[in-house]
């Protein structure tokens, strides 16, 4: 069975993005709340529907739960931008999209604290998720709507979709 890597390195940054230091993903994910920074990618389609990613029963943080489309680590050393591209590429297998940055916010949890930098992206292309998810699938707006605070989805992602992506449509 795959698991996180708890020895992976992170950036330690400030509210600012500014590196500060670094420590490992157990470090980070064990209630220290070293603020480390991560991307996350809102895919919608066409039609104005929106991917939703399936996480897994082995992930660390949130198993089991419907989550933003793409959301991954920036590693020690990466741009956002990069981070972006190789989380897109890692998670979904997409190679080719136009990113809208939206914000970056503090998000934190009873586990960790992240530095979130926040993408969109329309893409009608062919989806391919990785064994680093549980599936995915496109959700209508409405159905998501229905669905919040009824533990089916992240609590990072409804703070994301309601206080940030919602005002994007």
């Amino acid at each position: 069975m795959l698991t996180d890597n708890s020895e992976e390195l992170f950036p330690i940054v400030d509210e600012d993005g500014l590196i500060i230091g670094a420590a490992t993903r157990g470090e980070c994910h064990n209630g220290s709340m070293q603020l480390h920074p991560v991307v996350h990618l809102h895919v919608f389609n066409s039609k104005g529907q929106l991917y939703l990613q399936k996480r897994p029963e082995w992930k660390d943080i949130q198993p089991n739960k419907w989550d933003t489309a793409v959301g991954g680590h920036i590693d020690l050393g990466e741009s956002v931008e990069i981070a972006l591209k190789r989380e897109v590429h890692e998670e979904l297998g997409i190679t080719d999209f136009t990113p809208k940055e939206i914000c970056n916010y503090v998000f934190q949890s009873d586990r960790e604290r992240e530095l979130v930098f926040i993408h969109t992206t329309v893409f009608d292309g062919e989806i391919i998720p990785s064994d680093e998810l549980d599936g995915g699938r496109f959700w209508e707006i409405e159905e998501i709507k229905e669905q919040l605070g009824k533990d089916v989805f992240t609590p990072n992602f409804e703070n994301e979709f309601e206080k940030y992506i919602l005002k994007t449509l």
